[in-house]
């Protein structure tokens, strides 16, 4: 029966200065350790990044990217540069509703999905999808779980009102690495109370997807309540 199984398919959010491909490239490792579970589907975020002319607050972000030539990015907390930090406070943001959009008309047209995987910026945006989810806020979105790897809480105040509602009751996995110098852990771990019965993978390196056969497990576990 199981070989005749339907693989559950899940939409990819890639993280700020990668895009669709360059992500699904980066998850290559992922995508053979759950091929017989899962079809991933990657889209890319509306808004491109500003080539680096300097490398201040932005350098782990590009060497985490692999310097993509089609930089792509879901909200910029630097409206004026353009640019994303995600420990930098600030009041408003720009471009987060287009992607909002853009992740609704990939649901529309190449959906159904059972799950949603963001990583770093795209698994904050994954988390703020949830949150509108649980709050009945956008019909098109019915996820039945989530998988956040390196996700972290948005500290733009616009954006306070996904994380004020009641907890997300979507199962979720939340991924991150003890030596992720772009998004530390304790950020990781700021975002799970927001989350129901929330499960964690944690793993020893940096700001990457891991997919050590170590990992297959915890994966597995996680989607098999779905199959």
């Amino acid at each position: 029966m199981s070989k005749a199984a339907v693989p559950l398919r899940i939409l990819c959010i890639h993280g700020y200065r990668q895009n669709g491909n360059s992500f699904r490239e980066k998850t290559g490792a992922l995508r053979k350790l759950l091929k017989k579970q899962v079809e991933l589907v990657y889209i890319s975020a509306p808004h491109q990044v500003p080539a680096i002319q300097n490398e201040t607050n932005q350098g782990p972000e590009k060497t985490a990217s692999g310097g993509d030539e089609d930089q792509r990015g879901w909200w910029f907390s630097d409206v004026q540069a353009q640019s994303f930090n995600a420990q930098q406070e600030c009041e408003s943001s720009l471009g987060l509703e287009e992607s909002i959009e853009t992740v609704k008309t990939a649901v529309k047209e190449l959906g159904p999905f059972d799950g949603i995987l963001g990583f770093s910026q795209g698994a904050a945006l994954v988390a703020m999808l949830c949150a509108l989810q649980e709050q009945k806020l956008e019909a098109d979105f019915n996820f039945r779980f989530a998988i956040l790897v390196a996700g972290f809480c948005s500290v733009c105040s616009q954006h306070r009102r996904f994380y004020e509602g009641p907890a997300i009751t979507i199962p979720s996995l939340h991924v991150f690495g003890q030596d992720d110098r772009v998004i530390p852990e304790e950020m990781s771990r700021d975002l799970l109370p927001a989350f129901d019965g929330a499960q964690i993978l944690v793993h020893p390196g940096g700001h990457f997807v891991p997919a050590a056969s170590s990992h297959r497990q915890t994966y597995q576990d996680f989607l098999k309540k779905f199959e």
